[in-house]
């Protein structure tokens, strides 16, 4: 006999209340959606009358997360970058410099004076004065190299020294610059989405493409320049001694300094020391603020090392310009009066409100390790996004509608309790697309129709199989009971197969295959969910109530 539990019923038409509810913002997308931003910009500024007007345009007991729409739906900026690795040696050889001239200081004795020579910027070129020392000198820059943490790298060194003449040459090793490679890769992968995050956009797609390039889609950002402007920047900040200043641009700055113009001031050049006493890397904060003047600033504050390094320069060289320099630029130059302990400090410069707040937010994202070079942009307009979705909604209704109409003429009233189960599996799916956050593209979109067009393969399956039993001579109740016994396990095989692949295509896909992948397999459980327990329950309760002698599928 057909049989449900009470327990059972609750609990199925309480999932499927839920899923109406989680489902139910969507429908009145604009104003949830201007309800959540009310909500964040409170968050960060505080409240205007403004803002909590517009929260007050949906209600705060409902619920009020969305499906989030992706790049094709909504518009926004896609960019593929090409990151510029080779940047990152002639970095490290700079940074190594110091390293390498205080190891061999209190080797004098053996190897005579040393003296840092032109070279390539992947290289360091050291002469000593004393060729006959030259064993000693590459036994100590060696016993600086350092294992190389990968496993391709394995057995391997992240330098190689060799001697010509009286002339030290020290180079980075090729895994080394492998690993370099691929770390540089991730980094910037890591502070790009860190950026974008700080900006507060929705779903952001940041995926690495390749050997070096990352790709960049943003829903909802103005134009691709835009999106450039807050990723685009190496914002990488540096804390020099200053050697000298003038106005010549081709002046010499001599061996291991470097030439940097004035950001402020035009035609001002300054010489620094090449290797910075600070970087951004030791920052932990950067924040908007403004200075004794009133004129927009930045505070920093650096971490434990960075703030020892701080202190100590400045403690020994007071009286001395200190130059900040940002992307190889000099901010400013200020005469260091005192002591300045705890590793906190204020950037001043010509800025405008909107640039100290995006140089906070760079800063507080870090420094993206090398240059990027955006070998690819487009700017999709919201109005493609919106012919998309008319396009989608067209298309789903006209598959919704052609299979409900086939399942009423096909199964009479059995096919319209599938009907009603397949409006509630559409709901469920949104409800669950809501519940998780996931973003809704085009290929998830024809995730959907493809749903509604599986979403009654198991319920035809159950009816064909009532309908043979019926033919044998069984009682009405006998032959349902029997068109689900015997019609799971096809039901069963039929969608895990396909879930399978779903899973599949989500694992190693990406982009628009994830966004169909997502949309199939969800389809795909509240499809199960619907044909075998919302269906069989409502006809079940129809039964209970109407107990009719003979049934017609």
């Amino acid at each position: 006999m057909l049989q449900f539990e009470l327990w059972k019923k609750v609990l199925i038409w309480l999932t499927c209340a839920v899923g109406l509810w989680l489902a139910l913002p969507n429908a009145f997308y604009s104003r949830v959606e201007q309800h959540n931003d009310a909500l964040a910009a409170i968050e960060v500024g505080g409240e205007t009358p403004a803002l909590a007007e517009q929260v007050a345009e949906w209600p705060n007991w409902m619920p009020s997360a969305l499906v989030n729409l992706g790049l094709d739906l909504r518009g926004g900026a896609h960019l593929l970058a090409e990151v510029e690795v080779a940047d990152v040696y002639a970095s490290r050889m700079e940074a190594m410099w110091p390293e390498i001239r205080d190891a061999l200081r209190p080797e004098r004795a053996e190897i005579g004076t040393i003296r840092l020579q032109p070279s390539d910027p992947q290289e360091i070129h050291v002469r000593i004065s004393q060729p006959e020392g030259m064993a000693r000198a590459l036994q100590v820059v060696r016993d600086l190299a350092r294992p190389i943490q990968t496993l391709t790298g394995v057995g391997s060194t992240d330098i190689e020294v060799r001697g010509e003449g009286d002339t030290l040459i020290v180079s980075l090793s090729e895994a080394e610059k492998l690993a370099s490679d691929d770390r540089t890769v991730s980094q910037s992968l890591e502070i790009i989405r860190r950026r974008i995050d700080e900006v507060g956009t929705r779903e952001p797609t940041i995926q690495r493409q390749g050997k070096d390039r990352i790709l960049i889609q943003v829903p909802g950002i103005g134009s691709a320049s835009e999106l450039k402007e807050i990723i685009g920047t190496t914002a990488q900040l540096t804390f020099n001694p200053v050697v000298g200043r003038g106005s010549d641009a081709n002046a010499n700055p001599g061996v291991g300094n470097k030439l940097v113009p004035a950001l402020e001031d035009e035609g001002v050049y300054y010489t620094l020391e090449s290797a910075p006493v600070v970087t951004g890397e030791e920052l932990v904060d950067a924040q908007p603020a403004f200075d004794q003047n009133g004129r927009p600033a930045v505070n920093f504050r650096f971490n434990t090392s960075g703030a020892r390094k701080f202190g100590d320069y400045t403690a020994e060289n007071i009286g001395s310009p200190f130059a900040i320099v940002l992307d190889d630029e000099v901010i400013s130059a200020p005469v260091i009066q005192s002591h300045i302990p705890g590793g906190s400090g204020i950037i001043t410069g010509n800025f405008t409100v909107e640039e100290s707040t995006n140089l906070a937010v760079l800063l507080r994202a870090g420094a993206l390790p090398a240059r990027l070079e955006f070998l690819e942009e487009r700017t999709i307009g919201p109005e493609l996004g919106q012919d998309s979705i008319e396009a989608g909604r067209i298309a789903t209704m006209v598959a919704f509608v052609a299979v409900l109409v086939f399942m009423a003429l096909s199964y009479g009233l059995f096919g319209i309790f599938a009907n009603i189960a397949l409006i509630l599996n559409v709901a469920l799916i949104f409800g669950l697309l809501s519940l998780i956050g996931a973003t809704l593209t085009l290929p998830g979109i024809a995730g959907i129709v493809l749903t509604v067009g599986m979403a009654v393969d198991a319920n035809v399956l159950v009816f064909e199989r009532i309908r043979e039993e019926l033919k044998t001579s069984r009682g009405p109740a006998r032959a349902i009971e029997l068109g689900y016994e015997k019609a799971l396990s096809a039901i069963l095989d039929a969608n895990i197969t396909t879930f399978i692949t779903a899973v599949i295509l989500f694992a190693i896909g990406s982009g628009p295959v994830r966004g169909f992948a997502i949309t199939l397999g969800l389809g795909i459980l509240t499809s199960v969910f619907t044909a075998i327990y919302v269906t069989r329950l409502i006809i079940v309760m129809w039964y209970d109530r109407r107990r009719p002698k003979t049934i017609e599928v």
